[in-house]
């Protein structure tokens, strides 16, 4: 029974959630692209100013760890490393793949997949740019089929899975692989974009559990090097 203020910062997506045990209560969100950096903290103080909430309040902050961007990554740590640190309240993390997938099954209906007693399997992406994704598998129960990994992905992705199981690939890494993986039993539908509502019943779980990260020494999962690019054009 908790009081966590979500952070999700892994895509273009800058989202913050305030939840009460398990339950949403206040949603701040913007999905015009990379402005985590000048949205996330205008956010957080709107949420708590608009609602009359004090912010001593919470019981904790949860953000996700990744894998996603890098620099998004870093802003929402260290926003919520800054808050941790400053109320004096645990840390939770949360896998930006496995977020989705729970939203994805408990939402399952909606989707209507063919009742043909097939058994279904979830496959969050996001996007790793050109054809590359940040993907892994899961069944209905939230377990991890296949782990998280940067893929290029071919017609043969999963395709042994997919003998004998439907996959329901979505994220927003899932649209530019529909052309590519072809199988009858490949499904494209489910949340497209990430969002802090997607976290509170992960992160409920997780404070009653006592599943709580080293404020201090706690770091995103990037699953890949930041690299700095150099322009073709510079200016002198």
């Amino acid at each position: 029974m908790a009081h966590i203020l979500n952070i999700e910062t892994s895509t273009e997506v800058c989202s913050v959630a305030l939840a009460k045990n398990g339950k949403l209560l206040f949603k701040k969100e913007s999905v015009e692209g990379m402005n985590h950096s000048r949205m996330l903290t205008v956010f957080i103080e709107e949420i708590f100013a608009e609602n009359n909430i004090q912010i001593n309040t919470i019981d904790a902050v949860a953000v996700s760890k990744g894998p996603g961007s890098y620099t998004g990554l870093r802003i929402g740590v260290s926003v919520a490393k800054g808050l941790c640190y400053g109320l004096n309240i645990p840390l939770i993390s949360i896998n930006s793949l496995e977020m989705l997938s729970v939203y994805a099954a408990q939402n399952l209906a909606e989707y209507k997949l063919p009742e043909d007693g097939i058994p279904v399997l979830l496959c969050p992406m996001t996007d790793a740019r050109r054809m590359e994704v940040y993907t892994s598998l899961y069944n209905l129960q939230g377990e991890e089929l296949k782990p998280v990994t940067a893929e290029i992905i071919d017609e043969q992705f999963l395709s042994d899975w997919l003998e004998n199981h439907k996959i329901l690939f979505f994220g927003n890494g899932a649209e530019k692989c529909k052309s590519t993986i072809k199988h009858k039993n490949a499904f494209f539908k489910g949340p497209v974009i990430t969002s802090a509502q997607f976290m509170q019943s992960i992160s409920e779980e997780k404070f009653n559990n006592n599943e709580f990260e080293n404020v201090a020494y706690f770091e995103p999962f990037y699953l890949k090097n930041f690299v700095a690019t150099i322009p073709e054009n510079k200016i002198l």
